[in-house]
């Protein structure tokens, strides 16, 4: 059995009405590749049924309470499972046009998942242009994180149209300790959980200024240069310095969402990388910085200072090099950079991206990133949940803001998957959004050639996103121009 960790429990706890808090992603799908054409959901059903056990993703798992909510919850198998009552089905009206996909997909991401059941669902989309199928998927954040979802697509996913022959399932299901043993344990952790904290703060304090909105009070960068003196790290990198301006989509968010997808050529990037320097992850960086800066340019709302990004990292690479990393939960941290909108020419803004991206990494390799774990779980179980939601709908009305968009690079398979045997043409991913990260997220996943771009908004302050994927190919088209010079 395990249980969520801190920072789990963090994205369970966070959540609102207006602050649904899973990921997703969708997957346009070559149904006529297919025997038998049609892909169907009792296909997919009995594909998570035969699959489930091999999954990153808790699929056949469901959430237990601790009683008095004196602890974060354990997940254990849930007796009643049964992948049909997570797997639907809709189609689109005539034409089956991208745009009322992408329409469909934003009501789909507006729903909350069911607590009481396993938290994922898929929703297959029919009538979609040149008889293509879509297949939407989501999960909770605090079931998975990026690496967690790469790898649960791994599992469900065939390098050809035929199925693999796959392991049987052997092991047992897994319950939640007792409602008395998991009072005795909440109570053990509530009585140590100063002491805890104690360390978690001491463990902090060398890396207090590279945490978003507490970097920005006064003195405290001073005080973390003398913690890192007095712990003999002198030579640590100094963490980036920027205060996220105020845009259109740094507001409240509303209950409803819009989404917008698209793609790029991958070797394109690739030759822009060689020509220019740096690195995938940088060339996909200063595109989203151009094409922020055209959207905002348009709108006369473009700042005189660069904005903040919020980037994802996995801390599971330490694993890495003893094969596949089984660290139950989220094992994420972020790195904030600023993000060089403010500069009008492409090659200095090129150039500033890479120095403030490069900076930030190697402030992060020397720190950890244990930031995010270690605050997560400064507060007590009983109260986290409160406090979570408290924190992220204040923390946009401070003068401070933390950052003003998250921005994720996720890099994936480069030959073609099959799902039923049906080919997956491509894959966007659909992220999260929030008060405190802005109202616009930009994921992008490199599949089988292409860098899918995934985007996703708040309806209220970016009513079309799909005018960022106009100016990412813009972007695009600027940045080749800057590389054959």
């Amino acid at each position: 059995m395990s249980q969520l960790n801190t920072v789990d429990a963090t994205f369970l706890n966070a959540e609102t009405s207006t602050m649904p808090a899973h990921v997703a992603g969708l997957a346009i799908v070559d149904a006529a590749s297919r025997a038998g054409g049609r892909l169907t959901v009792a296909a997919i059903a009995d594909l998570v049924r035969e699959r489930a056990h091999l999954a990153a993703l808790p699929l056949r798992q469901r959430l237990v309470q601790v009683p008095l909510g004196l602890d974060h919850p354990y997940w254990e198998d849930d007796p009643d499972f049964d992948p049909r009552r997570h797997v639907f089905e809709i189609g689109l009206p005539a034409p089956g046009t991208p745009d009322q996909l992408a329409d469909a997909v934003a009501m789909l991401h507006e729903r909350p998942l069911d607590r009481d059941r396993p938290l994922w669902e898929m929703v297959l989309i029919h009538g979609l242009r040149n008889g293509l199928t879509a297949v939407y998927v989501k999960a909770h954040h605090a079931a998975i994180d990026g690496v967690m979802a790469a790898e649960t697509l791994a599992a469900l996913l065939d390098l050809s149209p035929e199925p693999r022959d796959l392991p049987a399932d052997k092991a047992e299901p897994e319950r939640a300790p007792s409602p008395i043993e998991m009072l005795g344990t909440g109570l053990l952790k509530a009585a140590l959980h100063p002491l805890r904290s104690a360390m978690s703060m001491a463990r902090t304090a060398p890396y207090l200024d590279e945490i978003p909105v507490v970097s920005q009070v006064p003195g405290v960068g001073r005080m973390s240069q003398m913690v890192q003196g007095a712990l003999g790290r002198d030579e640590l990198p100094r963490a980036p310095r920027a205060t996220a301006p105020p845009t259109p989509f740094n507001a409240p968010i509303g209950r409803h969402r819009t989404v917008a997808y698209g793609e790029l050529d991958l070797a394109e990037i690739k030759e822009v990388r060689r020509a220019l320097g740096g690195s995938v992850n940088d060339v996909v960086m200063a595109l989203c910085a151009t094409a922020l800066r055209q959207w905002l340019d348009k709108r006369g709302e473009l700042p005189d200072r660069p904005l903040v990004v919020g980037v994802p990292v996995s801390l599971r690479r330490n694993n890495r090099r003893h094969g596949r990393d089984t660290t139950p939960g989220n094992q994420i941290s972020i790195i904030t950079t600023p993000l060089a909108t403010h500069i009008a020419d492409p090659a200095e803004r090129y150039d500033a991206v890479r120095c403030d991206l490069d900076l930030g990494k190697r402030r992060f390799v020397a720190s950890s990133g244990s930031w995010v774990r270690e605050l997560s779980g400064l507060v007590p179980a009983p109260i986290a949940g409160p406090v979570a939601r408290w924190a992220l709908q204040v923390l946009p009305t401070l003068t401070v803001r933390p950052m003003n968009l998250i921005i994720s690079n996720v890099p994936g398979p480069q030959f073609p998957l099959y799902i039923c045997g049906a080919r997956v043409l491509g894959y966007y991913p659909i992220s999260v959004i929030t008060d405190a990260s802005g109202g616009v997220n930009i994921t992008v996943f490199s599949y089988d050639g292409k860098m899918n771009i995934g985007i996703v908004a708040s309806r209220d302050l970016v009513p079309n996103p799909s005018e960022f994927i106009d100016h990412l190919t813009d972007a695009m088209d600027e940045l080749k121009d800057l590389a054959r010079v």
